[in-house]
C-alpha cells in the first residue's frame, strides 16, 4: 500500500479540474490512478482564496454600498410594483449626494462662461461736450501736438503727422476741416517753455575736508543758446562751469542762477529742493549744474539771493568768484581771498533730450577737465512744462486739469469703441498715439502723477457706468491714486470735490449691483465671481479714501451700506422666488411642490453663499456675508413652511405626506448647513424644533415605504429566472433589486437624521423590523420561485439553487449593511459606534434566520449528492485487498472533481465555504456508516478508509487555502479518526484504549452524579496495593422513597494486566445518598504492572435492589500511575496520613462506548468475554443523558 507522503504536497489536481475541467475527457479513457491524482494542487480552493471579496467586488455586486446595482429590465416592470415609488425615492438620495459636508468651490465654480452683462446707463456715464467745446478741445490737442518738445519714449509715436491724423479720426473732422485747423495752430504763437527741476540726493561724493568729508551744495542754470560755443583750450579739454566758463559777456541775470542750501559734512547730502527755470530754446538750451564743498562761513547762498545784477563781468568763469567776494565785503567786490570752496563736479544736461513725461534718474557726475578728478553720482528729476499757450483754452484759463479731462474723455471713449466695442473686459490699454497725446498735454499742463491718477479714475468710472470696463483696471487706477495720496502735494478744491463725487458715484453703483449679487455675480460663474471680487477691493479703496472727504463715498461706512444692500438684495430674491415658486392663490397642495423647489433654491444658495461669497466679503470688506444671509433667509423660509404644515396638516394624504417628506429633508439640510460650519448653534435658529408638526407624515411615509418594499421584491422576484445577472456576476437579478431597496433605505435614514432622540428609537425600531419583515419574506418569494423550477433529471448540483444561495447571502449582506446604518442617537448615555440595544437584538435575528435560511438552501443542494457520494464510499469499502488505495478512492475523487468545480463556478466565496462544510461531513457521516456496516473485516479494509480520509483532508484543506484544519479536524472528524485508530488495533490494545478513555473522560456537571472520597497508595515492601474507599455524597436518588442503597465495586483493570486480581466490594449503605464506609481493600500486584499507562483502579458505584438488579450509580477511576508509591518512593511516616482524593462520578461517553463497540465486532475469546462482562454491567446503566 502506497502512503501519502507523496500525496499531501500534491492533492490540488482533484481542485485543478474543478476549473479548468481536467476531469471531463475522464468518461472517455482509464480512470486516473491515484499517483496522477497525488500530484496536482488544489487551484479551486485557491480560486476561492484569492477571489475579491464582497466589498471590493461593489462595483460588480449591487447592494454593498458601490455603484448602482443593476436591475432587471425596464420592460419586466409594470405599474404599482414599486418602481415608480423608488424611483423617486432615488431622486431624492440624488439630491442629498451632493449635500455631504461643507461645500467647496471647486465643486461650486462649474462655469467658465462669460459673466452675465452688469447693467449699463448712458445717462450715468461721461458728459457729452457741447460743439464749441469740442472745437476749442480740438485746437487745445492740435497745439500740444504741434508745440511738442522733449525726447519721446520707445513706445510712444514720434511721427507728428501719424498723432495729427489720430487726433483728426477721434474728433471726427474732415480734411478740409483737419487742414485748416491745423494751419491755425501754426500761426499762433509758440508757448513758452519752462524746466521743473528737483535736486533730490547725491552720492559717494569726493571727500575734500580734512575730516574724511564734505560740506556739498549745489550750483544750478541754464545755459542759454545765444552764447559762444565753448573753445577748447590750448592743451587740455574744458568744460563748462560757474567758476571757470565760457567766453560770454555782458548782462546775466541772477535768477538764471539757483544754489541750494549746504549740507555739512556729508558725501551723500539730500536735498529735495525745487527750482523752475524759463527756456528760450527748448532745443539748444542747457541745464547746467556744480557741486561743490563749502570751505567758509559765508552763506554763499544768501549772497546769490541779495544780489540782483552783476555788471562788468569778463566772463562765466569769474561770476561765481564774484558772489563770493560780494557775500565777503556786503556787496563789493573785493581783492582774492585764501578761502575758495572746492570743486566735487558737474552736469550738462540738454533741454531737448529731457523726456515729454519727465525724468527721474541719477546722473553721474562729470569733471570739468580731463584733469579734474570727481566722482559720485546726483539725482535728478526733470520735467518740462509750458506756462503760457495761444490757445482759447489758455486765454480762458481753463488749460490743465480741465482740457485734460475734456481730452481723456474724448480719446477713452474713442478707444473703448474701437478696440472692443461689445466687450466689458477691456483694461484701458490706450493705442499709441493716445498714449502719446495724452503723455504731452499731461506734461505740458504741469499736472502731476496725483492729478493724472485722480483724473484717469473720475473719467474711467464714469465711463464703466455707461460702457462696463474691467474692474481689474479701475482698481489699478484707484490704486494709483492711493500711491500718490500722501507723497504728492494736495490736489486743489475744486478737483478734490469732483474725485469725492466720482467715489459717491462708483460706490453707488456698486452698492445697486451687490443688492443683485445672484444676477450678476452668480456663484457657479467663475468669471463673475472674479469681477465680483475686484469690485468689492474697488469698493475697500474707496473706504481708504473716506477720512480725507467732507463728502463721503459712504452714508454711514461701508461695512454697513454694503450690509444693508446685501440685505435688500436677499429679501428681493426670496419675494421674487416665493411669487414664482408658490403663489399665494394656489391650493396647499399645489403649493407644497413649490415650497420643496424654494427650499431646495434656498439651500443651494447657502451653499453658494458659504463656499464663494463668504471668503470674498470676509477678507476684503470684513462682512460676515454667510450669517447675514443665513439667517435672514433661513427665517422667512421656517415662516413659509410653518404656515403651509398648518394648513395642510388637517388634510394629510399620501401624496401630501410625501411631498412634506421631502420638504423637511431639505429643511433638515438647511439646519445642519449651519450646524457644520464652526462655532454655530442651531438652538436659535427658526428652524429649531420643526420636526415635530413633520412626525405624522413622516410615519405614514415610512409605512408607505414598508409595502412599497414588498410590492418591490414581489415584482423583482416574478421576472427573476434564477440565473446570474452576467459573467461578473453570480447572483440574479431580483437579489440586486433587493440590495439596491435596502441600500436606498439606510441612505434615507441617514437623510432623515430625526433630532428627537426618543422619536427616532420608535421611527428606528418600526423601520428596522419592517426591514427584516421585507428581508424573510424575500427568502419566502425566492423558496417558491425555485420549487417551480423543473429540475434536470440526475442533475446533482442545480443551477438555481446556487442561484438562491447566492442571492441570499448577498441579501444577508446587504441587510446587515442597512440595519447597522440604521441607528438612531440615544442621548449621553449612547456609546459611540455601539447599535442601540433593539436595533442590535433585531440585526441579529435577522442574521441568524438568513444564515439559517443559507444553511437550508445549502443542505437541500447537498441532499442530491448524498446517493452518489455513499455509492463512492461503499466502491471503496467493497473494494478488494488487492489493488492499491489510490485506485479504490480514484472513483469519489473524480465525483468531488466534477461536482467541486460546479460549484465553484456557481458560488460565491461564502457559500462555496458552506457547501464544502456540507459535504465534508457528508462524507465523514458515509465513512461512519460504512465502518458501521462492516464489522471483522481485513486490515485492509481500515487502511483503506485511513488513506481516504487523509487524502480528503488534504483536498479540502488545499494547503490554507480551503477549509481551515481546525474545522476539518473536530466532531465528526475526530470520531471517525478514533474508530479506524481503534480497528486497526490489537484486542487487548482495544481493551486498554477503553480503561485511558475513561480515565481522559471529565464529568460534564461536577457535582451530578455525587463524589466519592477514596485514598489510594502502594506499599512495597508488601508489593501491594491498598484502596480505601472512605465515603460518597451526593449520589442520585434511585429508589421510590428519594433514596437509595449504595455500595462500591472497587476492581482494577485493564483485566489482562491483572489476570489474578479479583474484583471487591463494600457493604451496602441503606437508604442514603451520603454513606459512610471507611472501608480497606488490598491488591496484590506488582508495581511494573501499576505502572503501564492504561492501569487504573475502577469504582462503581451501585444501587442495592433486593428484588430486581441492581442499578448503576455513577463511576470513577484512578490512574495507578499518579498514586504514592508508584509515581514515587515513600518517605517515612505513615501511609494512612495521605490525604484522601476526591472523585467525581460520571456515566460512559460516546468515545467510551466506542472502544466497546469495536470489541464488540470482534470474535476472539478476549473480546467476547470483556464485552460480557460489561453487557452485564450496562443492564444496571441508565442511558446517557
Amino acid at each position: 500500500m502506497r502512503t501519502l507522503r507523496g500525496y499531501r504536497g500534491s492533492t490540488a489536481v482533484l481542485l485543478d479540474r474543478w476549473t479548468t475541467g481536467g476531469c471531463g475527457c475522464a468518461v472517455h479513457c482509464r480512470l486516473p490512478t491515484m499517483s496522477a491524482l497525488m500530484d496536482i494542487k488544489s487551484s479551486v480552493l485557491r480560486q476561492v482564496h484569492v477571489c475579491p471579496p464582497f466589498r471590493r467586488r461593489a462595483e460588480e455586486e449591487p447592494g454593498s454600498g458601490g455603484a448602482d446595482p443593476k436591475e432587471p429590465a425596464e420592460e419586466a416592470r409594470k405599474p404599482g410594483d414599486g418602481v415608480e415609488f423608488f424611483a423617486q425615492m432615488r431622486l431624492i438620495l440624488k439630491k442629498g449626494e451632493g449635500r455631504q459636508g461643507l461645500p467647496c468651490p471647486e465643486v461650486l465654480l462649474r462655469s467658465d462662461s462669460p459673466a452675465p452683462a452688469e447693467p449699463v446707463d448712458p445717462s450715468r456715464g461721461l458728459r457729452a461736450v457741447t460743439q464749441e467745446e469740442q472745437e476749442t478741445l480740438y485746437e487745445e490737442a492740435l497745439y500740444t501736438v504741434l508745440h511738442r518738445a522733449g525726447t519721446l519714449g520707445p513706445d510712444q509715436v514720434d511721427d507728428q503727422e501719424a498723432l495729427l491724423g489720430y487726433l483728426q479720426q477721434v474728433f471726427g473732422t474732415s480734411h478740409e476741416e483737419h487742414a485748416k485747423a491745423v494751419e491755425r495752430v501754426k500761426k499762433a504763437k509758440a508757448p513758452r517753455y519752462a524746466l521743473k527741476v528737483s535736486v533730490m540726493r547725491a552720492k559717494n561724493l569726493l571727500a575734500k575736508d580734512p575730516n574724511g568729508s564734505s560740506d556739498p551744495y549745489c550750483m544750478l542754470g541754464i545755459l542759454p543758446a545765444s552764447g559762444s560755443p565753448r573753445e577748447p583750450g590750448p592743451h587740455k579739454e574744458q568744460r563748462f562751469s560757474f567758476r571757470r566758463g565760457s567766453k560770454r559777456s555782458g548782462l546775466l541775470p541772477a535768477k538764471c542762477i539757483q544754489v541750494t542750501e549746504v549740507k555739512s559734512s556729508t558725501l551723500n547730502p539730500i536735498w529735495k529742493e525745487h527750482f523752475i527755470f524759463e527756456i528760450e530754446d527748448v532745443s539748444m538750451d542747457q541745464l547746467h549744474l556744480d557741486i561743490w564743498d563749502h570751505d567758509d562761513d559765508v552763506s554763499v547762498v544768501e549772497a546769490c539771493r541779495k544780489l540782483n545784477e552783476v555788471i562788468g563781468l569778463k566772463g562765466m568763469g569769474r561770476y561765481f568768484k564774484q558772489i563770493v567776494k560780494s557775500a565777503r565785503t556786503n556787496g563789493t567786490a573785493g581783492p582774492a581771498e585764501d578761502h575758495t570752496d572746492d570743486f566735487l563736479g558737474c552736469l550738462n544736461i540738454p533741454i531737448r533730450e529731457v523726456p515729454v513725461a519727465g525724468e527721474d534718474r541719477w546722473f553721474k557726475l562729470e569733471p570739468r577737465s580731463s584733469a579734474s578728478r570727481v566722482q559720485g553720482d546726483c539725482r535728478l528729476i526733470l520735467k518740462l512744462i509750458t506756462t503760457q499757450r495761444d490757445t482759447c483754452m489758455g486765454q480762458r484759463g481753463r488749460f490743465g486739469f480741465r482740457s485734460y479731462l475734456l481730452l481723456l474723455s474724448r480719446l477713452l471713449q474713442f478707444e473703448h469703441q474701437a478696440r472692443e466695442p461689445s466687450s466689458s473686459a477691456w483694461r484701458g490699454e490706450f493705442s499709441g498715439p493716445a498714449a502719446t497725446v495724452l503723455c504731452l498735454h499731461g506734461a505740458q499742463s504741469d499736472l502731476s502723477a496725483l492729478q493724472l491718477a485722480a483724473l484717469h479714475w473720475q473719467v474711467s468710472s464714469r465711463h464703466h457706468q455707461a460702457r462696463t470696463l474691467d474692474y481689474g483696471y479701475l482698481l489699478g487706477l484707484l490704486e494709483d491714486v492711493r500711491a500718490h495720496w500722501d507723497e504728492a502735494a494736495p490736489l486743489p478744491q475744486e478737483q478734490v470735490e469732483g474725485l469725492a463725487e466720482s467715489f459717491s458715484v462708483f460706490s453707488e453703483f456698486g452698492l445697486q449691483l451687490l443688492r443683485r449679487l445672484r444676477d450678476y455675480f452668480p456663484a457657479t460663474n467663475s468669471k463673475a465671481v472674479s469681477r465680483l471680487e475686484l469690485l468689492l477691493k474697488c469698493l475697500g479703496k474707496l473706504q481708504l479714501f473716506q477720512p480725507s472727504f467732507e463728502v463721503r463715498p459712504f452714508e454711514t461706512g461701508l461695512n454697513t451700506d454694503i450690509a444693508v444692500a446685501l440685505k435688500r438684495g436677499n429679501r428681493e430674491w426670496y419675494d421674487r422666488l416665493l411669487t414664482t415658486k408658490t403663489p399665494r392663490e394656489q391650493p396647499g397642495p399645489q403649493r407644497l411642490t413649490g415650497m420643496v423647489e424654494l427650499a431646495d433654491d434656498v439651500y443651494e444658495d447657502l451653499r453658494s453663499c458659504y463656499g464663494i461669497y463668504t471668503s470674498l466679503f470676509h477678507s476684503i470688506v470684513k462682512i460676515d456675508f454667510f450669517t447675514l444671509t443665513f439667517r435672514q433667509l433661513e427665517r422667512l423660509v421656517a415662516e413659509e413652511a410653518w404656515v403651509l404644515i398648518e394648513e395642510l396638516s388637517p388634510k394629510m394624504t399620501l401624496e401630501v405626506a410625501s411631498g412634506l417628506f421631502e420638504l423637511y429633508l431639505t429643511l433638515a439640510d438647511i439646519q445642519r448647513l449651519w450646524s457644520s460650519t464652526p462655532g454655530r448653534d442651531g438652538r436659535s435658529l427658526a428652524l429649531a424644533g420643526i420636526h415635530a408638526p413633520f412626525l405624522p407624515a413622516v410615519k405614514l411615509w415610512l409605512q408607505v415605504l414598508r409595502d412599497q418594499t414588498k410590492w418591490r421584491l414581489q415584482g423583482a422576484v416574478d421576472v427573476d429566472t434564477l440565473e446570474p445577472m452576467d459573467a461578473s456576476s453570480k447572483h440574479s437579478s431580483s437579489a440586486a433589486t433587493a440590495s439596491l431597496c435596502f441600500g436606498h433605505i439606510q441612505e434615507l435614514w441617514a437623510r432623515l437624521a430625526w433630532p428627537d432622540p426618543t422619536q427616532a428609537q420608535g421611527l428606528g425600531t418600526q423601520l428596522s423590523q419592517d426591514l427584516c419583515e421585507a428581508a424573510l419574506f424575500y427568502t419566502q418569494l425566492l423558496r417558491k420561485k425555485v420549487d417551480t423550477q423543473p429540475g434536470a433529471a440526475g442533475e446533482a448540483v442545480s443551477e438555481p439553487l446556487c442561484v438562491v444561495l447566492n442571492n441570499v447571502e448577498l441579501l444577508r449582506k446587504a441587510a446587515g449593511q442597512a440595519l447597522r446604518g440604521l441607528a438612531w442617537p440615544e442621548g449621553a448615555a449612547g456609546s459611540e459606534g455601539v447599535l442601540p440595544r433593539p436595533l442590535l437584538s433585531c440585526t441579529q435575528a435577522l442574521d441568524e434566520d438568513l444564515q439559517q435560511e443559507a444553511h437550508t438552501v445549502t443542505a437541500h443542494l447537498t441532499s442530491k449528492m448524498v446517493g452518489d457520494i455513499r455509492k463512492c464510499v461503499q466502491h471503496i469499502g467493497l473494494s478488494p485487498d488487492s489493488i492499491q488505495s489510490e485506485e479504490a478512492v480514484a472513483p469519489l475523487m473524480k465525483y468531488l472533481d466534477e461536482k467541486l468545480a460546479l460549484l465553484n463556478t456557481s458560488l460565491v466565496k461564502e457559500n462555496l465555504s458552506r457547501v464544502l462544510e456540507a459535504l465534508w461531513e457528508l462524507l465523514l457521516q458515509a465513512i461512519l456508516q460504512a465502518l458501521g456496516a462492516n464489522l471483522d473485516v481485513s486490515a485492509d479494509f481500515y487502511s483503506r478508509f485511513h488513506f481516504t480520509l487523509e487524502a480528503l483532508v488534504s483536498v479540502f484543506h488545499a494547503e490554507g487555502q480551503g477549509l481551515p484544519l481546525e474545522s476539518l479536524c473536530d466532531g465528526s472528524y475526530k470520531r471517525l479518526q478514533e474508530e479506524l485508530r481503534l480497528h486497526r488495533c490489537s484486542t487487548r490494545e482495544c481493551i486498554e484504549q477503553y480503561y485511558l478513555d475513561k480515565l481522559k473522560q471529565r464529568p460534564l456537571e461536577q457535582n451530578r452524579f455525587g463524589r466519592l472520597s477514596v485514598r489510594c497508595y502502594y506499599e512495597a515492601a508488601e508489593q501491594r496495593l491498598v484502596v480505601e474507599v472512605l465515603h460518597a455524597a451526593d449520589l442520585l436518588p434511585l429508589d421510590a422513597n428519594g433514596l437509595s442503597d449504595p455500595f462500591v465495586i472497587v476492581e482494577l483493570g485493564p483485566p489482562h494486566l491483572f489476570p489474578l486480581v479479583r474484583s471487591q466490594r463494600t457493604q451496602v449503605k441503606s437508604r442514603t445518598l451520603h454513606p459512610l464506609y471507611d472501608e480497606l481493600f488490598y491488591f496484590s500486584v506488582p508495581a511494573e504492572v501499576c505502572r503501564r499507562r492504561s492501569a487504573c483502579v475502577l469504582f462503581t458505584v451501585m444501587d442495592h435492589d433486593w428484588l430486581s438488579s441492581n442499578d448503576f450509580a455513577g463511576e470513577a477511576a484512578l490512574s495507578l500511575g499518579s498514586i504514592g508509591g508508584i509515581a514515587r518512593p515513600q518517605v517515612g511516616g505513615s501511609t494512612r496520613a495521605r490525604q484522601p482524593v476526591t472523585l467525581h462520578l460520571r456515566r460512559p461517553r460516546a468515545q467510551v462506548r466506542s472502544a466497546l463497540r469495536m470489541l464488540e465486532g470482534r470474535a476472539n475469546r478476549d473480546a467476547q468475554e470483556f464485552v460480557k462482562r460489561l453487557k452485564e454491567l450496562e443492564k444496571c446503566m441508565e442511558a446517557d443523558p
